[in-house]
């Protein structure tokens, strides 16, 4: 029985606290997420993490436990009331882990639930854009004296665009004649960009644009908002590594600005929302202005274009594999996603003028 189950997993870690009930918490995709309710509040969250998809699960949970313990070190000032709201906590085994493996190999983490917050799916609003993006600066700003070199790469080549051009140019070798001609016009698109998409990464392999600590799901549904829309904190800390910062800022200003879902097929409906890329930029730079280079600044909206082609890359290159790894529900799914990133990208080339 899961209840009798996670009472026994939830045991093994470091508390007072005594085991109520449970309530799953299905937001990810990855791993299984679940609410543990207490006789008396706090309430936790214990995690599993999927050891099938992170192939260093502890290296995972040490970096999550470094910058954790980094954040509340810079943010000793607060109460601890105002800590318990601004950081996630991390517990450790009674054995002195930071994750408790059971019997059938499994990796389990624990943190304190913050109470009276929020998420949203999306972005309804400039408010709720301008509070993410200020969550992102100010998650930037905490960790940025952290050395970077000291986190766990859990996805190696996450961002590496020489990499998913590779992959594209062997799935093409390898794809069905039929596939090859319907995206024939994505084809070459992303030719045509290899110049372009490649700009991020020598800027960072020459060194002109520094490794920082970077979150690597800015999705607005990893912010936690109090119920009046104050943003309180990122969450789902799991992919913490080294990267540079045009990869957070890009990947949000990705996932807020598109008009329409990531697989609308009716492209007149896809379009780059600027408002919220204006509200999202200026709250990131109200906390991380001061601590970017000039360089870095200048290449933020480049940073926004790249994370948009990448993920289409990754569709079109998925696509001529025969679907291979994102879920699809129709045949031509993973094309349908590759137009609307390309035609997010044209979007905001034309609104931005970059």
């Amino acid at each position: 029985m899961i209840a009798e189950r996670l009472k026994y997993i939830f045991g093994q870690f470091e508390h007072d606290a005594e085991f109520d009930s449970y309530k799953e918490l299905a937001s990810g995709h990855i791993n299984d997420t679940y609410l543990i309710k207490t006789k008396e509040k706090p309430y936790f969250v214990l995690q599993r993490i999927n050891h099938g998809v992170f192939k260093d699960v502890p290296g995972l949970i040490e970096n999550k436990m470094l910058i954790s313990n980094h954040i509340k070190d810079k943010l000793g000032h607060l109460s601890p009331k105002k800590q318990n709201r601004r950081i996630l906590r991390f517990y450790m085994t009674k054995s002195g882990d930071s994750f408790y493996r059971g019997d059938e190999g499994n990796y389990w983490n624990l943190m304190h639930f913050i109470d009276k917050s929020v998420t949203h799916l999306s972005v309804s609003n400039e408010t709720i854009a301008y509070e993410g993006g200020r969550l992102l600066g100010q998650f930037l700003t905490l960790t940025n004296d952290f050395d970077a070199s000291k986190l766990t790469e859990v996805i190696p080549k996450f961002h590496d665009m020489p990499f998913r051009y590779w992959e594209f140019e062997e799935a093409k070798r390898k794809a069905a004649p039929e596939r090859l001609e319907k995206a024939k016009a994505q084809i070459e698109l992303v030719a045509n960009a290899k110049e372009e998409m490649h700009i991020l990464q020598h800027l960072k392999e020459s060194g002109d644009i520094k490794l920082r600590v970077t979150h690597n799901d800015t999705k607005i549904s990893n912010v936690l908002f109090n119920k009046r829309d104050k943003g309180l904190c990122l969450i789902d800390l799991d992919t913490v590594m080294p990267g540079i910062v045009h990869y957070d800022f890009g990947d949000a200003i990705r996932t807020i600005c598109n008009t329409a879902a990531e697989d609308e097929a009716n492209l007149d409906l896809v379009e780059f929302n600027v408002d919220y890329y204006n509200a999202y930029t200026k709250g990131f730079l109200k906390k991380m202005g001061k601590y970017l280079t000039p360089i870095e600044l200048k290449y933020l909206p480049l940073g926004a274009k790249t994370m948009i082609f990448i993920i289409g890359l990754r569709f079109l290159t998925d696509y001529l594999n025969g679907d291979i790894y994102f879920k699809t529900k129709y045949a031509d799914h993973n094309l349908d996603r590759a137009k609307n990133q390309f035609k997010l990208l044209q979007s905001l080339s034309e609104k931005l003028g970059v």
